[in-house]
């Protein structure tokens, strides 16, 4: 029996597979969620940097913030890195979860992107 954080990896591994193919030289918007906070990067893989970043640990979002953990804090990600990544000149990307099923805190943050501006 495989265990979740075997499982999160077969997915990531698979996901990483399927992006690679409908990438079309867009930037990749990259989540990453822990048991306290959610972090988000928007991630130029053919001049490799990270053209936007945002997460709960944000000092303007922190104060604002009653939990890093839960589908407020990661609509409230989702806003700002939309904000950050339209000011850095990019509006497609495409979102690669990282192995997180499209549920909950992860599926906020993708609605609240792209209710910013992004398209993926």
């Amino acid at each position: 029996m495989l265990t979740i954080k075997e499982l999160r990896e077969r997915r990531r591994r698979r996901l990483s597979a399927k992006l690679g193919r409908r990438r079309n030289d867009r930037p990749r918007l990259s989540v990453f969620r822990s048991g306290k906070q959610i972090y988000v990067q928007v991630i130029d893989d053919v001049a490799g940097r990270t053209v936007a970043a945002a997460s709960t640990l944000d000092k303007d979002l922190k104060s604002r913030l009653k939990s890093g953990a839960n589908k407020a804090a990661a609509t409230e990600v989702g806003k700002l890195i939309a904000e950050r990544a339209t000011a850095a000149g990019v509006k497609q990307v495409v979102f690669d979860r990282g192995g997180y099923i499209f549920h909950g805190r992860i599926r906020a943050l993708a609605d609240a992107a792209r209710e910013g501006g992004l398209d993926f």
